[in-house]
Parts: structure tokens; sequence; C-alpha cells
């Protein structure tokens, strides 16, 4: 889970352990997405690119941020580190660094700030769009550089790295999970997250595992399906 980049299902778990149902394994998987947030972990920093997605199926007659509406769409709002580097020919390069994710209600002012300030030092170079969410509030502590995309066609061209992300993870979501129920859907993002950002050092990431999950209180059944409903 914590090493191979499509993670693990519970159907795959629960085989390679002959348990009998698959049950156990989706709740063993919770506890381990638990152990993968670490509440001290330092915030990104530098340049960072910021945008959402909509993760879910259809939502019949609407469209763009106004999906939100529907009860099988969920809004996922992101937040990736630009890493400005030179290539073997000597040429300025950038990659994606570490990522944030989190699922939020609106795409707006109030929202996006409250991501902002949990996951972004102040100062930082933030790289957004034309949506007014990023306002000049909601920004005020940054460093905003706006770009108006014009179509959503040009949205990857102009934020190249956080469209990679949403690309990946709606990918391994219909791939290694065949979707999810919204309302556990913060939990894979955590999962996500924490593969993506130790994809350099796989083993790190399972040691990283273990000691997290060791600092945290136990994670019941009840309790999951609890949460689930808030």
């Amino acid at each position: 889970m914590a090493t191979h980049t499509p993670g693990i299902s519970a159907v795959q778990l629960q085989r390679q352990l002959g348990i009998a149902g698959d049950t156990t394994a989706w709740h063993m998987l919770h506890r381990l997405r638990k152990g993968m947030v670490n509440e001290y972990r330092t915030q990104l920093s530098g340049i960072v690119e910021a945008d959402e997605t909509f993760i879910g199926g259809p939502a019949k007659g609407k469209k763009g941020r106004g999906v939100i509406g529907s009860e099988n769409k969920s809004l996922v709002i992101g937040t990736v580190e630009v890493v400005i580097y030179l290539d073997k020919k000597n040429q300025i390069r950038e990659k994606a660094g570490r990522l944030r994710l989190a699922v939020i209600l609106n795409a707006d002012e109030k929202s996006i700030k409250k991501f902002m300030e949990e996951n972004v030092e102040s100062k930082t170079e933030v790289r957004s769009d034309g949506w007014n969410g990023y306002s000049e509030s909601a920004l005020k502590n940054y460093q905003h550089l706006r770009q108006v995309q014009g179509s959503p066609q040009k949205a990857h061209q102009l934020a190249p790295h956080i469209h990679r992300v949403f690309s990946n993870l709606k990918t391994w979501l219909n791939g290694t999970h065949h979707g999810v129920d919204p309302k556990y859907l913060q939990s894979y993002l955590d999962e996500f997250t924490f593969r993506f950002n130790r994809r350099q050092t796989p083993m790190a990431a399972f040691q990283t595992l273990l000691g997290i999950s060791t600092q945290k209180s136990p994670l019941t059944m009840k309790t999951l399906s609890n949460r689930s409903q808030l």
C-alpha cells in the first residue's frame, strides 16, 4: 500500500490475506490511511499551482463549478509545489514537488482561503486561474499570479502540474478502486497524497507509515461509519 504506485484495493488485500470478506480488508486499509496523515507536516512553499476538480459521476443538467450541487459529484481542491531545476542540457525545467488535496463544499473565497492557510506558507507564489474564489482577500498573504485561461481546454497548459495530478488521481480511483463513495473520498485523497509525496523514496514511505501509525489512536468500524455521516 505504501510502496506500489497503484496501491491496493480491499478485494486484492482480502485475497492476499485469505480472509472471508472484503469488509475486514476495507476497514484495515482505512486504518492505514489514517496513518498516512502527519498532523505536524510542514506547509508547501516556494511556488505552487492551485486549482479544483470534480470527482464522481455525471451531474445531469449542470456544468462547470455548478455541478457541485450533484450528490454524485465531489469538489476537490489541490495545490502542488513547482520545483525548478536545470536538466542535463543546462536548460531550466519544472517538475511537481509535494502535494496537498482536500474535499471542499464550495470553491468560494472562504473555502479557498482556509485551505491555502492550512497547507501553504505565507509569501509563497501561488499560480491560479481566473476563478474569483482566488480573490485578493483569499490570497492576501501570498504572491498571487493569476493566469486567466480563456477556455477550459487551455487549463492544463497554464497549470500542467496540478492538472497532471488530477488526471492521475482519477485514473487511480477508477482503476484500482472502481470509484469511491463520496463520504470516504478524503481518506483516499490522503492515501494518494502520501504516496505521491514519497514517490522517489518508496521504502522511506513504508517506514514513515509504520512510524505515523504507531502515534494514531485506534479507528473502529463504528467510528469510521459515524465519521462518514458528518
